[in-house]
């Protein structure tokens, strides 16, 4: 039987904004090796066509090494080639129909609010309305972090047979699944705050704009007397009626006569000079007063400093702030203490999903290289704990990921392509190796695996989905709009308007949400729903014939290669419904545009993508397949994702089909 995907969070920390407290693990019970061993990279975005031309080259050895032993393959990505969706394929052996994941983003069809797929809070239906006098409270009760993924992790299925399993830093596995005998969480892990990253800028530039800043916060600072005083902003108070942040006091000492200064956050002290980065630094967001009473405890964080600039403005960046895992208010890890056991053995490192802060870089806040060396940081710190856990690893299965490489593919991969209508040629050559080299620091990684790999071990390097070049936008809601599908009330303000705000939801036949997804607003599903449940497959059917007739007017080439009917694409696994009517696979090179994804129009359907995100995948699966290399022929063919867990059954000899119910 699966386990329950909910994790108990203390009635403290629950009460915070995202807040939470595991109180009891559930880890796996006796478990013993089976004398064989499987050990999985998962490297994020490495492309299939990329890997191949590095190879040639002779930049990868070891990935060479691995295809001359065992074979290098594409690995077949899922339906959409979305990171959540395709890991989801890989833990379930099953589809977004059996695993309800299907975008980035979901939607309530009963409100129309949209949410995040993954994972949610989930309050405790025994809570009683808080203790309140004066201006206080005290909460009665926490909540749940509830896992949203469905299906049997296939790791699970080799702990029924007695194979100890470590599981590190999987995405879509927040909070973890408590199957394992080991696990710390991954990409879906959010900050203190809840978000999936949100940083903080200071600066005492006086009327900085930030209209074109999302996911973070500016803060306006300045020197008195050689001194910047402000504060790190955490979550909610959850003892106090009216909203007041959780803060934490900082200082910035500047030297008057160097580029250099002296950051005061509690006990902890870093001397920074000018350009450089502080290691994590644990921060103490305390709760402050209630009347004349004191909150306690403070809540455990940390946080990585950069600074920028001390003159002509003070400039400092603070990263999202994450979760301490020496002392994490959130469910990371299966055993609860493994998160700081792995800390005490390398240090503090990274708990949020993605530490690469591309809104940073978007927003203009970070440039291409203080961007890239904040990659860097997180690449050096995952090795160190990867070379760790490959040490203490008894033997079973060890999966280990690591994202950076598409990350850093996302907002760079212009560098590899001059026809891109972001290419700089002054600014994007002096980047053509960045990417490359984020390969080549992960084929060193192979490299070192191989050395120490144990007797009789199986070594899998996989990724989820390539990558390509992203050039033309594609605004799907606009397309509806102008193909009769989509109404709005005045079209001078449906383009100003955010989320849907002008639609008129009783004439509207369809719209789009998230980069793939398509819903039709199907009466008594939908809040406004106008289409009969009995005329919504025609429709799907109209609207798929006429996006594959679609013709960018640039290129001359269709925009839409693929479209995926939900009936007619995903199993049937329980979850199909979750989903979107229809999945858009764009043609290779265009992608919706952002504003699509987040319900909004445009005067176009289509344009250049000049954003500070070049590089995508989120297109027809077909065209963006990941890779696979192991060093040994494998017992079982794995040609897609949806194969490789069932593959790596076999090599300990377990039927995929033994998986629990």
């Amino acid at each position: 039987m699966q386990p329950d995907a909910r994790r108990r969070l203390h009635p403290l920390a629950g009460a915070l904004a995202a807040g939470a407290l595991l109180l009891a693990g559930c880890g796996a019970g006796e478990t013993r090796s089976s004398g064989r061993n499987v050990l999985v990279l998962g490297f994020d975005g490495l492309d299939y066509d990329l890997t191949r031309k590095l190879m040639d080259e002779g930049r990868l050895p070891n990935f060479t090494r691995l295809a001359e032993a065992g074979g290098f393959h594409k690995l077949g990505t899922s339906a959409p080639p979305q990171s959540p969706v395709a890991w989801s394929d890989f833990i379930t052996g099953t589809d977004a129909g059996g695993h309800g994941i299907f975008d980035f983003v979901h939607r309530d069809p009963k409100t129309m609010a949209p949410y995040l797929s993954t994972s949610r809070v989930v309050a405790d239906e025994d809570a009683g309305e808080p203790f309140t006098f004066g201006e206080c409270q005290v909460p009665t009760a926490g909540g749940e972090m509830e896992l949203l993924r469905h299906g049997t992790p296939f790791w699970e299925t080799l702990e029924q047979h007695g194979v100890e399993t470590t599981i590190l830093r999987m995405p879509a596995n927040f909070p973890p699944s408590g199957t394992a005998t080991r696990e710390l969480s991954g990409m879906g892990t959010p900050d203190v705050l809840g978000t999936y990253g949100t940083f903080s800028f200071y600066t005492s530039e006086l009327f900085f704009d930030d209209s074109g800043i999302s996911g973070g916060e500016v803060i306006e600072a300045w020197p008195e007397n050689g001194v910047v005083t402000s504060e790190l902003v955490g979550p909610d108070n959850p003892f106090t009626r009216k909203k007041q942040k959780a803060r934490a006091p900082f200082e910035v000492r500047i030297d008057p006569d160097e580029p250099v200064a002296k950051l005061v956050v509690g006990d902890e002290e870093r001397i920074l000079q000018v350009g450089e980065w502080s290691d994590w630094v644990p921060v103490s967001l305390e709760l402050g007063k209630c009347g004349k009473l004191m909150m306690t405890p403070a809540l455990p964080a940390m946080a990585r400093f950069y600074l920028k600039s001390l003159e002509p403005e003070f400039q400092l960046y603070v990263s999202p702030l994450n979760l301490d895992p020496t002392d994490p208010v959130m469910p990371i890890s299966t055993p609860p203490e493994y998160a700081a056991e792995l800390a005490e053995e390398s240090g503090r490192y990274f708990t949020q999903g993605m530490p690469e802060d591309t809104k940073a870089l978007e927003g203009k806040i970070l440039d291409r290289a203080q961007f890239l060396e904040q990659a860097r940081l997180s690449r050096v710190e995952m090795l160190e704990q990867y070379r760790h856990v490959l040490a203490d690893w008894k033997g079973g299965l060890l999966f280990y990921y690591m994202g950076t490489a598409d990350q850093i593919s996302h907002v760079l991969w212009d560098s590899l392509d001059p026809e891109h209508p972001r290419y700089d040629p002054e600014v994007s050559p002096l980047y053509a190796d960045a990417i490359p080299e984020a390969y080549v620091a992960l084929d060193g990684m192979v490299g070192y695996t191989l050395e120490h790999l144990p007797p009789d071990t199986t070594l899998v390097v996989m990724s989820d989905h390539g990558f390509t070049s992203w050039r033309r936008a594609f605004n799907l809601n606009t397309w509806l709009w102008q193909n009769g599908y989509l109404s709005v009330r005045d079209p001078e303000a449906a383009l100003a308007a955010k989320f849907f705000g002008d639609v008129v939801w009783e004439k509207t036949k369809a719209y789009g949400l998230g980069i793939n997804g398509l819903y039709v607003n199907v009466a008594g599903r939908e809040k406004n729903g106008s289409v009969a449940e009995s005329e919504r497959l025609g429709l799907m059917r109209d609207i798929r014939d006429k996006l594959l007739a679609t013709i960018d007017p640039k290129t001359g080439q269709p925009a839409v290669t693929r479209v995926y009917l939900r009936e007619e694409t995903f199993s049937d696994g329980g979850w199909r419904d979750i989903g979107p009517d229809i999945i858009v696979g764009y043609a290779k090179g265009t992608r919706a545009s952002s504003a699509s994804s987040l319900g909004e129009l445009s005067a176009e359907v289509f344009a250049d993508n000049i954003d500070d995100w070049p590089g995508d995948h989120l297109m027809d699966h077909e065209t963006v397949p990941g890779i696979l290399l192991t060093n040994r022929p494998l017992a079982k063919p794995a040609p897609a994702l949806r194969d490789l867990g069932g593959a790596i059954l076999a090599e300990f000899g377990v039927d995929s089909g033994a998986a629990a119910k």
